[in-house]
């Protein structure tokens, strides 16, 4: 595996919306954008269930190690430079535990956030990159 996989939930407009946003970010081509429904997400993370996999973004590092929400969100960031900062903050003492609360509320309401920041429109502003190793809806 050449590139870190990221496992998003296709169905959720928030998580579409913010896959695309990181296909302009990812200027060295080290990440994968992977739906939960493809059959390469579903076997990169064969030892996760259905309900773990749709309740975080989940990163599998070419080692196979597995980064989960605020953590998956560290790890990406320090890998791609204009979200190096983020990273960084998140490696303070403490903060990645308040980004895990934080990032938990945000997941069980993103359909509800979608709606309110209206992500599916903001996505058909958005255009998509074309990376032959994304799976982007």
């Amino acid at each position: 595996m050449n590139q870190h996989l990221v496992l998003y939930d296709q169905d959720c407009p928030l998580c579409t919306f913010q896959m695309r946003v990181l296909t302009w970010l990812d200027w060295r081509n080290c990440l994968a954008l992977v739906p939960l429904s493809s059959p390469r997400a579903q076997t990169a993370a064969q030892s996760l269930g259905a309900e773990e996999l749709r309740a975080a973004i989940h990163c599998i590092t070419r080692d196979g190690r597995i980064h989960r929400g605020a953590r998956c969100i560290r790890f990406v960031g320090m890998r791609l430079p204009a979200l190096v900062p983020v990273g960084l903050f998140l490696w303070i003492p403490g903060v990645i535990q308040i980004a895990e609360v934080i990032y938990r509320w945000v997941s069980r309401n993103r359909h509800v956030l979608s709606r309110v920041f209206g992500c599916k429109d903001a996505c058909a502003l958005l255009p998509k990159r074309g990376r032959s190793q994304d799976t982007l809806d």
